[in-house]
């Protein structure tokens, strides 16, 4: 069961998917089906890249069917039986570890789709019990497993969102597009952008650039979270206000959110605070 110590505590960030390690069971409440794609990918190709055996649980459709979307990108780990698709219902979780063990794997991913049909809603004891089943089997003492549960966001209220991370070790979330250790650049999905950590200057400048060039996956409107930005030179708030130069997407609107002060004083005196295709959301 997943104790006090264990719990994550609320407004706690989440853990990056690329740094999960074995004994590690983490929850995924997703926002769309993009975020769902970036951070399960990851996750599954990392363990490929490990030699890891990876077992995906299927709530809400037929195991085969979950195959045939797995199949792209995973085609050649579903022919080789590296991944393997079963139905929740069923699943002798620590038989599962033991056999893909067997077979010489060093490590076992578990991801699960969650569906409260079959799970629970969360607040219920069937909810909890499959969790802390879960738990019990990936976060023991030497465990060689991870799991990754994904949960819709949109289906739970956040009482209910609460109570999937008490049933975690915590949250996962998608890995970082930059990091050097001054700068971190994070996807967002709902709306499509950038979370922006750190400083901008000349050493994490270049980072910046081809972070923004690749942006957005076509959408018309990024939005740049700047709450966590500590420093910004002019040349960094320059290629901000630039972002949708940077764009393949014609006319894009790109929304500075939650802009320091030093920076919008920058903005004004610097007069890009009418440029065109920006738009700069006053701070609360």
């Amino acid at each position: 069961m997943v104790t006090e110590q264990t719990r994550p505590r609320s407004g706690e960030p989440a853990t990056p998917v690329g740094d999960m390690r074995p004994g590690d069971h983490l929850c995924l409440p997703y926002v769309n089906a993009e975020e769902r794609h970036a951070v399960l990918t990851a996750f599954l190709n990392d363990g490929l890249r490990a030699g890891d055996a990876l077992v995906y649980l299927v709530d809400g459709e037929p195991a085969g069917a979950a195959a045939g979307r797995l199949r792209h990108g995973f085609g050649a780990a579903l022919d080789d039986g590296r991944l393997t698709v079963l139905p929740t219902a069923g699943a002798d979780l620590d038989t599962v570890l033991e056999s893909a063990l067997a077979l010489g794997h060093p490590g076992v991913r578990i991801a699960g789709e969650a569906c409260p049909s079959l799970r629970g809603w969360p607040g219920t004891a069937r909810f909890a019990a499959f969790e802390d089943a879960v738990h019990r089997a990936v976060a023991r003492p030497g465990s060689p497993a991870m799991a990754l549960c994904q949960f819709d966001r949109r289906w739970f209220a956040a009482e209910h969102l609460r109570e999937v991370e008490r049933h975690h070790g915590g949250r996962a979330g998608a890995d970082a597009v930059f990091d050097d250790g001054v700068l971190t650049i994070v996807p967002l999905f709902a709306p499509p952008g950038l979370r922006l950590s750190g400083a901008i200057d000349e050493s994490t400048l270049p980072g910046l650039v081809e972070a923004l060039r690749d942006a957005g996956d076509g959408s018309a409107h990024l939005c740049l979270d700047l709450s966590r930005l500590e420093f910004c030179d002019l040349d960094g708030l320059r290629t901000l206000i630039r972002a949708n130069e940077l764009s393949t997407v014609l006319d894009r609107q790109v929304i500075l959110r939650s802009m320091p002060g030093c920076m919008e004083l920058m903005m004004r005196v610097c007069g890009w605070d009418t440029a065109p295709g920006i738009v700069a959301e006053a701070t609360a």
